[in-house]
């Protein structure tokens, strides 16, 4: 008990005092009994004292004050002890509530300090990403000239470097393909009329051939004059033709009204159809705005492609039109020739036909215009056909 009470002064103390009173009754009580105890068995005499001292143990004070005394300070040790352990129950339920409650408290703290933190993380992430996205739309629109603050070494600096590094490069890209470009519409012009010169030098000097010795050509010479006249035109042709191509999509177009039925009328005016070919246009068109000298070049082309290559003195060429979410749908039919399958996508290379200059007057210019016009706008066109029954070019045409 010593050793259990150890570091509690007041119960040492206590338990001092009862050690001295229980030695004390040891001495004065118990151990002259015991010796007259021993004694009484070797004689009658010592018996008698045994007895004697016995009674008198008994019915002395001393003892009972004694023994009184050691009794309650045992009592008052054990309730002292009892009583200290309520007190630490209820030191250590008030603990226990204690920390609950503090922990209890800590944990909202933590949760709310977790939020709070969390929200100006993203925030500052929001910010940085939503700065990005504003360049990366700037870059979208064409303007390479911007740039965006980056600090730190993490994954979205670095995001930004490359942002950054990526608008230089397409800006110095652009610049240079802009030169280019120009450089290059500055060729074709220059070659075009580098070419055409000699060109009308040639149908000069055939035209004064046939004016100066008309009665002394031969019907042959003629001829041959006639097929240089053609060649000439051919080549005339296949200039203007480059340079149309050349323009396409560097001419800046603006939107407007435009309504098909007269659009469609003023190309049919100027392609002239024969007779017995058959023009089927869609009634009731509507006026749409769109970007008109493109729109006018693709049909132009495509329907007077179904009518120079009609291989029937009777046919018809169909001209449908649709709405789709994000489009129009055109489509140019006829019931023509068709066309083979292994040819679909050589028709649609710049000076690439199908039939012989000689039987057909054409540059192989028409169909590439048409295919660069609506790659320009990210649009397509489909050739279905079917070889002696017709075919159909179908294209899309944003809104």
């Amino acid at each position: 008990m010593k050793r259990i009470v150890q570091g509690e002064p007041d119960q040492t103390k206590a338990l001092e005092a009862i050690r001295e009173l229980n030695a004390q009754w040891v001495m004065q009580f118990a151990n002259p009994l015991i010796e007259a105890r021993e004694a009484s068995r070797h004689s009658d005499s010592a018996q008698l004292v045994f007895q004697r001292r016995f009674r008198q143990a008994l019915v002395s004070a001393d003892e009972q004050t004694l023994n009184i005394r050691l009794q309650q300070e045992f009592r008052d040790f054990t309730n002292r002890e009892y009583n200290k352990r309520e007190t630490r129950i209820a030191s250590l339920t008030s603990s226990v509530s204690y920390t609950r409650k503090l922990t209890l408290y800590l944990f909202v703290i933590s949760i709310v300090g977790a939020v709070i933190i969390t929200l100006l993380v993203v925030r500052r992430i929001s910010r940085r990403i939503h700065g990005m996205v504003t360049v990366a739309d700037e870059i979208s629109k064409g303007n390479y000239n911007v740039h965006i603050e980056h600090k730190g070494n993490d994954e979205l600096s670095h995001l930004a470097q490359s942002l950054n590094h990526m608008a230089h490069v397409l800006g110095e890209n652009f610049s240079l393909l802009s030169r280019k470009n120009e450089e290059l519409s500055q060729f074709a012009h220059i070659v075009s009329h580098d070419l055409k010169a000699p060109l009308r030098g040639i149908d000069n000097v055939v035209n004064w051939i046939e004016e100066d010795h008309q009665d002394e050509l031969s019907p042959s010479v003629k001829n041959y004059l006639h097929l240089i006249k053609g060649r000439l035109v051919r080549a005339e042709n296949l200039i203007n033709g480059i340079l149309m191509y050349a323009r396409v999509g560097r001419d800046e177009v603006r939107t407007e009204k435009v309504d098909l039925n007269d659009l469609l009328d003023e190309i049919l005016e100027n392609l002239s159809p024969p007779s017995g070919i058959r023009i089927d246009l869609p009634a009731n068109l509507p006026t749409i705005q769109t970007e008109k000298i493109p729109l006018q070049q693709v049909l132009s082309n495509l329907i007077s492609n179904a009518i120079k290559y009609h291989h029937k003195e009777k046919g018809f060429v169909r001209i449908r039109w649709s709405v789709q979410p994000d489009a129009y749908v055109f489509s140019v039919s006829d019931d023509g020739p068709g066309i083979e399958r292994q040819y679909h996508d050589k028709i649609f290379q710049i000076f690439q036909t199908l039939h012989t200059r000689d039987s057909f007057e054409s540059t192989g210019v028409g169909l590439a215009i048409v295919k660069k016009i609506l790659s320009d706008r990210r649009q397509t066109i489909r050739l279905t056909s079917v070889p002696g029954k017709g075919s159909e070019f179908s294209f899309s045409w944003p809104k």
